[in-house]
């Protein structure tokens, strides 16, 4: 069986990083993917799709990524479900990321990137 996940696209929002209760770094973020062909007003569509990044590189994508970065995602997709407050069951789909590399460089007045893993990489990193 195979769970895998490639995606490329935009970043909706900058990402948020936490701490869970034992000290681990979790960033969530949610990217712009758009559609390979166009709806029938001939515009494309795109999906927003949840994605999270754990320990040293939620660290990274939290501290170096903001709203509006090209990104490549390379993880799983993982649906979990949870009882919200009001008691209602909830099920959540979202991509675990175990790879994630900028594909732009930051705009004006934005800090550089600085690889923090092997896990990232700049566009100068790229095989092609």
């Amino acid at each position: 069986m195979l769970n895998r996940i490639i995606l490329i696209g935009r970043l909706t929002r900058d990402p948020e990083l936490r701490y869970t209760p034992q000290g681990v770094p979790v960033a969530s973020f949610s990217l712009a993917v758009d559609r390979p062909f166009a709806n029938q007003q001939g515009q494309r569509e795109a999906d927003f799709i949840d994605c999270v990044a754990w320990r040293k590189l939620g660290e990274t994508v939290g501290n170096h990524l903001t709203k509006g970065r090209l990104v490549a995602v390379e993880g799983r997709l993982q649906v979990r479900s949870y009882e919200a407050q009001d008691g209602t069951k909830r099920r959540v789909s979202e991509v675990v990321a175990d790879n994630v590399r900028f594909l732009d460089r930051p705009r004006e007045g934005q800090p550089q990137d600085t690889p923090m893993s092997d896990d990232v990489a700049l566009p100068d990193d790229l095989p092609f």
